[in-house]
């Protein structure tokens, strides 16, 4: 059986107030350091990582590199876990998107399967490769503990996936900064063992 532990990096400042984050290069802001900091221990506290792979953003980067510290994993680079493209939209707060884009906007909050971002990615766009992080691990770890440092949106897909979920459920998920999901492969099947845990963040201000 193969094991994922999917997290999602720690807090940055364009969380709150929200913007398209998307492949700008939004460092871990100080609060998002601490998070990684105790995500590393939770890890290395339940699980003995066999690899470990972030997407190319710092966010993840540096997440990755405490859980690195924390379990004694080498981290390397999926370039298919970046964050989703945003395009025209990267940078942008939901207010300006809504006033320059209203029809997509609405679209991507009430249909995100729809939804077409003007220079960016569709979600299908992201599923695609989501489906090839999967099928690399299934292939070069069978049997093995994966973790995988993503992003909310390549997140979302991966659960989606894994819970046989069409993309249209994309809202149906929450992912917290430095969460914790679990996903038990054997064979074709996925199970789900843990959603969005994050117990080892709370009290961290």
């Amino acid at each position: 059986m193969t094991k994922i532990i999917l997290a999602r990096h720690g807090h940055v400042d364009w969380i709150s107030p929200e913007r398209f984050r998307g492949r700008a290069e939004v460092p871990l802001s100080d609060l998002g350091q601490r998070q990684a900091r105790v995500l590393g221990a939770r890890v290395a506290k339940s699980w003995r990582p066999d690899a470990l792979y972030t997407s190319p953003l710092s966010r993840c980067v540096r997440t990755g590199a405490e859980i690195a510290s924390a379990t004694g994993a080498s981290a390397g680079i999926l370039d298919a876990l970046a964050d989703t493209d945003y395009g025209e939209w990267q940078g942008l707060t939901h207010e300006e998107v809504r006033a320059r884009w209203p029809e997509q906007h609405r679209l991507w909050l009430q249909a995100p399967d729809l939804a077409a971002i003007p220079g960016g990615e569709t979600l299908a766009g992201v599923l695609a490769r989501g489906i090839g992080v999967l099928q690399y691990v299934m292939q070069a770890h069978a049997g093995q503990t994966v973790v995988l440092v993503g992003h909310d949106s390549i997140n979302r897909i991966l659960l989606l996936q894994a819970l046989g979920l069409p993309l249209s459920r994309y809202w149906r998920i929450t992912q917290q900064p430095c969460c914790v999901n679990e996903i038990d492969i054997d064979g074709e099947t996925f199970t789900l063992h843990r959603l969005n845990e994050t117990l080892h963040t709370e009290g961290i201000v």
